[in-house]
């Protein structure tokens, strides 16, 4: 976003607007927390802002401010359409193919309203107006941070604006671990600290109040866990009796994918889930190193992300995704063991 959409931006921010503000399918730390806290900013300067969501969000998400006046579209089409198509603007975050809100993608797209993207993966569409893109951003909350910095109003941000951006800083980056948490990023979280964010309090509420049955859904993950030593590829598999015998409630395999990546010697990792539901394998890559990722999942998964941390899905079964999963790996052996 150059200089001149910047002052064009905040021309149109100036007077009170219908602002809706959506996250991708299934949204996730990041999602919800850069959504969130935009809301409260937009607010802030008198605006009329409510986030819609394309479908439900983990239990762990819910305590962040703001998040009991989301409206979900799943679950209220007729209302939640009429907001859309009446909205003089729409920001989408965290997603930047207008298809990763899934049912809200055609109202979106049909609706009059100016839209604005903020979202830091790669390979943008380009169906919004204004566009806030950066890949090398750790996290769309810390662009978030930056976007209210750009309007010039950092002195807006409060603590309930500051605890959004800091649950999806922390989530995006597995608590700053990712190589894409610069110093920029530590000296974003250390001004939402000195504004009263308890980071303690949000990592609690976010990893520490597992259900038994999610405890139960980790054992079984790690339990079928399995390591390709010669492609130093780690990958688990669930199936969904398996996500049913767990009482599976959504968000309780977020972050499993990570404890493959954790093994010694192994440089990808890989978790797929089966959804029969959506007659769907998701899928979800993970690497250390040059090892791309976003590439693999677009290429073989329909998916993408970023370099070291990417989705996609597959619409074969279970055992013959994983069956062409490995017989992909081949192809990779030199690159996955230099």
């Amino acid at each position: 976003m150059n200089t001149a959409e910047i002052l064009e931006l905040k021309k149109i921010l100036s007077k009170p607007k219908k602002v809706i503000i959506v996250p991708h399918k299934n949204p996730d730390g990041d999602a919800m927390g850069s959504t969130l806290s935009l809301c409260h900013y937009l607010k802030k300067l008198g605006h009329s802002a409510t986030v819609i969501t394309p479908n439900n969000y983990p239990e762990f998400l819910k305590w962040i401010p703001g998040t009991k006046d989301v409206l979900i579209h799943e679950e209220n089409t007729t209302a939640t359409e009429a907001l859309i198509s009446q909205a003089d603007l729409i920001f989408t975050l965290d997603f930047n193919a207008i298809h990763r809100c899934g049912a809200m993608a055609t109202p979106i797209e049909n609706a009059s309203a100016i839209k604005v993207m903020i979202d830091h993966h790669q390979m943008p569409e380009q169906y919004a107006t204004y566009v806030y893109s950066d890949v090398s951003m750790c996290s769309t909350s810390q662009m978030v941070y930056h976007f209210i910095e750009m309007m010039g109003d950092l002195k807006l941000i409060d603590r309930a604006i500051g605890e959004g951006i800091y649950t999806g800083i922390m989530t995006d980056t597995a608590s700053f671990r990712f190589p894409l948490t610069t110093s920029t990023t530590h000296r974003v979280i250390a001004h939402l600290i000195d504004l009263g964010v308890e980071k303690s309090h949000i990592h609690n509420a976010v990893y520490d109040t597992n259900s038994f049955g999610r405890l139960k859904l980790m054992g079984c993950a790690l339990n079928n866990l399995k390591y390709l030593e010669e492609f130093h590829t780690t990958y688990i598999s669930l199936t969904n009796k398996e996500l049913d015998a767990h009482d599976f409630q959504k968000g309780d395999t977020e972050g499993l994918v990570n404890y493959g990546l954790s093994l010694k010697g192994a440089r990808f990792a890989v978790i797929f889930i089966e959804h029969k539901e959506e007659s769907i394998i998701k899928v979800s890559f993970r690497s250390k190193g040059d090892f791309d990722v976003n590439t693999f999942a677009r290429t073989y998964f329909n998916g993408g992300g970023h370099k070291n941390a990417a989705g996609g899905r597959s619409k074969l079964n279970l055992e013959d995704t994983i069956a062409k999963f490995i017989s992909i790996l081949s192809e990779y052996k030199s690159e996955l063991n230099s």
